[in-house]
């Protein structure tokens, strides 16, 4: 095995610890652009909260509200603006994932000459990169994405209807403060789409990364089973705080690289999502159950012992052999039935999307991420029929 690994992002965690949020904000700058989403964060109190905290500490702001759950480029756009106009010098980002994305090409953006979007893969050839952004202080409100300790966001570009992905070390927040009392009012079937997103986090570099990396297969599997264990009980009862702060950390840790480190894996489920979110404008996590089981299938011809494995160690089957198809069956069906179990679709039919475009999803999936023969990345590598097979077995 031969890795580096570096995570600069300070970690605040535990229940109440937005009342953190001024002074650490204060370390870093002296106005702030406070990113917010769809409004929940002002229904709740939340941002009433995150305001005095940052007003008490000597912190003024600058507001960039309405951030899409699958954000536009034309958001980010308008956030950077609002930051050059207000002469901001530290950028919060108060919510979800998609609000976190957002947040941080806005901080990059005051830094980039050109067209943003040019940062973000979708077949150029003169990609480049983010090399400097403001201080980026990340306040998640839903457990999903990961994203507020790490150095990735995604965007939608939706003139072309192509979603694609960024990381930049400049990107890495500061400072993530993880509060799990700010999800409890997180809906039932929002919180089911981030127990499935973070799920799918592990499970792409667990099934797609590279051999002989046992500690990261225990790691995966420890935040699957968390995740299972604790994820119903946060979507019973949504005021199930000790549910909600197990799936809170399950979350960080699912994709702030340290579950991943060394196992070098692609991440195909999650390009062949985007398509869909891009298009339909579904909630990621909610796509996510519908392709990754699928995608399962079509993958476990190719290596079945590592599916095996996954159906022994999460579901308790017993194989008949190292390579044995009814475990391997099982096991991704009773993955599937978990999902389902918690609110998620596991059918395109009920995210309201036929078969009408597979071969467009296909061909935009491998637009933004592709080898040197024009295949999706993963194990297996997937040609453009092999993604619409699997989308049309997700029908």
């Amino acid at each position: 095995m031969k890795f580096t690994f570096h995570n600069p992002t300070d970690l605040i965690f535990g229940a109440g610890m937005l009342s953190e949020l001024g002074k650490t904000v204060a370390a870093y700058g002296k106005k702030a652009l406070l990113v917010t989403g769809g409004g929940s964060v002002k229904q709740n109190g939340t941002f009433d909260r995150a305001v005095k905290s940052l007003s008490e500490a000597g912190v003024s702001i600058a507001e960039c509200s309405g951030v899409e759950p699958n954000p536009r480029l034309s958001t980010v756009e308008r956030g950077a603006g609002i930051a050059r106009r207000e002469g901001c010098d530290v950028v919060v980002a108060l919510g979800g994932g998609s609000t976190m994305d957002a947040a941080k090409i806005m901080a990059a953006a005051l830094f980039y000459d050109g067209d943003l979007w040019n940062m973000f893969l979708h077949g150029q050839k003169n990609r480049r990169l983010p090399e400097r952004a403001l201080p980026i202080v990340t306040v998640p409100t839903l457990a999903a994405t990961g994203s507020e300790m790490n150095c990735g966001s995604v965007i939608t570009n939706e003139e072309t209807t192509i979603k694609s992905f960024v990381t930049a070390p400049c990107l890495y927040p500061k400072v993530a403060i993880v509060d799990p009392e700010l999800t409890v009012s997180v809906p039932k079937h929002q919180t089911a789409f981030g127990v499935c997103d973070l799920i799918t986090h592990v499970t792409e570099s667990y099934f797609n990364g590279v051999d002989g990396t046992p500690l990261q297969d225990r790691f995966a599997e420890g935040v699957i089973l968390t995740a299972m264990e604790w994820g119903p009980k946060a979507v019973t009862d949504g005021n199930d705080l000790e549910a909600r702060a197990q799936v809170q950390w399950a979350s960080v840790v699912a994709l702030n690289g340290w579950v991943q480190v060394g196992t070098f894996g692609p991440y195909p489920v999650h390009m062949i999502e985007h398509v869909l979110s891009a298009h339909h404008d579904i909630a990621h996590g909610a796509g996510l159950a519908i392709v990754n089981p699928a995608w399962m299938r079509f993958a476990a011809r190719t290596r079945p012992s590592r599916f095996v494995q996954f159906a022994e160690r999460i579901f308790g089957i017993t194989p008949k052999h190292p390579e044995d198809p009814d475990a391997i069956a099982e096991g991704i069906d009773r993955f599937e039935e978990f999902l389902r179990s918690i609110g998620c679709p596991t059918r395109l039919f009920e995210a309201g999307i036929g078969d009408a475009l597979l071969a467009r999803y296909a061909e935009d999936t491998v637009i933004v991420a592709h080898d040197d023969q024009g295949r999706l990345p993963g194990r297996p590598a997937m040609t453009q029929a092999d993604i619409v097979e699997v989308l049309r077995s997700a029908l």
